[in-house]
């Protein structure tokens, strides 16, 4: 005849051990909980690893983080806003960070708030407009980092030659065309890739 559970030896001796094992709790918040190393908590942007590309936005599987693009400011900016209250803390956003450094998890493990703004985080870029039609081409440190990223090479896009450019100091702006007509000069403009086809093949 089998034992009811609570008479077999294994189960009898885990009870005797529970009765007489003192209890273990956590002394938070009087102490702080320090998680492992290898805990996964809130996300951070990082202002400076940064370069406002997005790609963060589009990985996240619940689409907590907002992408707002204001072209009517001056000069146009980008913000970046993480809603922590739909985050699932996957950390897809740090995973596909282009630079490896615009998102990192942090250990932080206390979501608590009682504001919405504590349940949110946000960070501006500069956005950087086609010189030619007009149109949003990119944020401006993405610019700065594909062309350190290139190194020389980057002197084979004019784009990114003329962008680079500004910050050095030897450059103060790409040629504007004033014709409505697109020229091949217009190639050393500061132009997205509609624009860059078009005066590929101006004469």
């Amino acid at each position: 005849m089998r034992l009811p559970a609570f008479m077999q030896p294994r189960i009898l001796k885990q009870a005797v051990q529970a009765v007489f094992s003192p209890a273990f709790t956590t002394r938070f918040p009087s102490e702080t909980f320090e998680p492992q190393d290898a805990f996964r908590g809130r996300p951070r942007f990082n202002s400076d690893g940064c370069i406002g590309c997005g790609a963060c936005s589009q990985v996240c599987p619940p689409k907590c983080i907002e992408v707002i693009d204001d072209l009517d400011s001056t000069p146009p900016k980008r913000v970046l806003i993480q809603h922590l209250d739909a985050c699932i803390v996957c950390g897809q956003c740090e995973r596909y960070c282009p630079t490896q450094e615009g998102i990192r998890m942090t250990r932080e493990w206390d979501f608590a708030g009682f504001e919405p703004g504590d349940f949110e985080e946000r960070i501006e870029k500069e956005l950087v407009m086609c010189e030619i039609c007009g149109d949003l081409l990119a944020p401006a440190d993405q610019l700065y980092w594909l062309a350190e990223r290139l190194g020389p090479v980057s002197f084979a896009n004019p784009t990114l030659a003329m962008f680079s450019g500004q910050r050095l100091g030897y450059v103060q702006q790409g040629v504007r065309n004033s014709s409505v007509t697109t020229l091949r000069s217009d190639r050393m403009a500061i132009q997205c890739p509609k624009c860059k086809r078009q005066t590929a093949g101006a004469a």
